[in-house]
């Protein structure tokens, strides 16, 4: 007996026919004329049987068409079924791996602009900033508000058109602004968009983005102001330093001409960005890092400081489902004091910010900050952190649940497949005893563990499968039995994996010239 191991995925339908994956055009012929006729549901009668069998024979057949063409091989090979399901085709210019690869990624790319393709995709903003000295004057609560919204619609595979709106409230006076922008995909490497809003800041404008090699893009714009017809031209050149940092130069000439340079950084931690600008009438630098302590929280510090603005702003915000986050932060500078809440959920923004005093006053100040820390500390000591512990075994029973349901499924397959083995798999076993040559007496396959702790098929857990009968099924008429390198054991038919994602073994308990042979072989599937 030849013992392998698993190492490559999506090896499933090798397996199925029980052929190696260098096996030539003849041997996968043999193979599915051998298996079709032991699954063809013209043999059996009995209904259950036949259903079986038939569910069986479409698989080998499915197999067997993708096995036996060239090019669709060649696609599983490489991508498995997904390469296959995205409906990648071969000609003779799609010889080499590359090539195939770049075809898919193209294909991918298709699959996902027809998903969003007309899908609308709303996003929007509420601001509403209170005032605790305002309140205390007697004057009311509430500062201001502002309320911005946004709809995207792709209406094609290259053209995008977004409608848009923005209200905001100061005080006793008020203003408005409707935006509309249409984005065409000119090329790969190449967009233009126009624009145009309404109201208070009316202008129209165009904007063209290009990319210019592979580590650097260039927008121009150009927009005129439908008020006083002004005009308004922009520049940004950005550039790829590394894989996750990029910088950007952005010039602006116009009525408020200025000059900004600024970069960003963004990994799996830390996400961080400077700024400098220098404009005719003022000046700003700014600098910003939020580092992610786990996937579900953050800490955040921001820096701002320039002609208008000295401001330190600190705080951390935390994931509270799939498509919802919060964060609080602590606000100190020029224009006073604040606490600033922010729900964020999808595309849908609330913003809150409290100013708390206009002054700088220490002790106000220092009060702000540490009050709210403590109480996030405390909440996510006694409240939050026992919320998610609960929430995580939740999901974690959930998902065990659906493994164990599929594991059912799976195991009731395999012994439906081995009812249909069962006689051809006798038939073998006793001419193997009568030429004194491979018997397979015990045959067991599932979870390491499980099967270092005995020597034998009895009281069989559920993390183990008896695959006797598939076993001896697959003995030739020579006495051998040959499990190929490179496919996946469960894959075989009348095998199932009866433990995902765990280490398996498979043990055999066989009998050759008359002595008595066990054979435990390490395995990944």
């Amino acid at each position: 007996m030849e013992e392998t191991v698993d190492s490559t995925p999506d090896r499933n339908l090798y397996a199925l026919l029980h052929v190696s994956p260098d096996a030539t055009d003849e041997e996968i012929r043999k193979a599915y004329r051998n298996w079709a006729q032991i699954y063809h549901p013209d043999k059996y009668q009995a209904p259950h049987m036949k259903e079986t069998a038939t569910q069986n024979f479409q698989r080998i057949c499915e197999a067997y068409e993708i096995l036996s063409d060239e090019n669709k091989r060649q696609i599983y090979d490489i991508y498995g079924m997904e390469g296959l399901k995205s409906g990648l085709e071969l000609g003779t210019r799609l010889s080499k791996v590359e090539e195939i690869k770049e075809e898919l990624e193209k294909l991918r790319r298709m699959r996902e602009q027809e998903k969003f393709a007309g899908h609308v995709r709303p996003t929007g903003l509420i601001l509403a900033s209170l005032s605790l000295p305002q309140f205390f004057d007697g004057d009311g609560i509430m500062k201001g508000m502002q309320m911005s919204s946004e709809v995207q619609s792709q209406i094609s595979k290259k053209n995008t058109i977004a409608i848009g709106g923005n209200l905001a409230v100061v005080g006793k006076s008020g203003q408005g602004t409707a935006t509309s922008v249409f984005r065409h995909q000119i090329s790969p490497v190449s967009s233009i968009e126009m624009m145009g809003s309404a109201g208070l800041h009316s202008l129209i404008g165009m904007q063209s983005t290009r990319k210019i090699t592979h580590h650097s893009t260039a927008t121009m714009g150009l927009a005129m102001s439908l008020t006083d017809g002004s005009i308004n031209l922009s520049n940004v050149w950005t550039r790829e330093v590394s894989e996750t940092t990029n910088g950007n130069i952005q010039l602006v000439l116009g009525s408020e001409s200025s000059i900004a340079v600024g970069w960003q950084k963004n990994d799996e931690k830390l996400h961080a960005s400077g700024e400098l600008k220098l404009g005719i009438s003022s000046f700003g630098a700014s600098a910003q890092c939020t580092h992610r302590f786990s996937t579900n929280s953050h800490g955040r510090i921001v820096g701002r400081v320039g002609s208008n603005a000295l401001e330190l702003e600190i705080g951390g915000g935390r994931k509270i489902s799939n498509f919802s986050k919060v964060r609080m932060l602590y606000s100190i500078g020029i224009q006073g004091i604040f606490w600033k809440f922010e729900l964020n959920r999808g595309g849908q923004r609330l913003i809150v910010p409290i100013l708390l005093s206009r002054s700088l006053n220490p002790a106000l100040a220092a009060g702000a900050f540490l009050i709210p820390t403590s109480l996030y500390f405390l909440l996510e000591r006694y409240v939050l952190g026992p919320y998610n512990l609960r929430r995580e075994m939740q999901k974690a029973e959930e998902k065990m649940e659906k493994v164990s349901a599929q594991v059912r499924e799976s195991k009731a397959s395999a012994e439906k497949a081995q009812q249909l083995l069962q006689n051809v798999a006798d038939r073998k076993k006793r001419k193997q005893m009568e030429n004194n040559g491979l018997v397979i007496t015990n045959a067991v396959y599932g979870n390491r563990k499980a099967l270092k702790e005995r020597d034998d098929a009895e009281n069989l857990g559920a993390d183990l499968f008896d695959v006797t009968v598939p076993l001896c099924f697959l003995v030739n008429d020579s006495g051998q039995l040959k499990l190929h390198q490179g496919v996946k054991k469960s894959g075989i038919m009348g095998f199932c994996d009866p433990c995902p994602g765990e280490p398996k073994a498979l043990f055999v308990k066989y009998t050759y010239h008359g002595h008595e042979h066990k054979v435990k072989q390490t395995v990944t599937s």
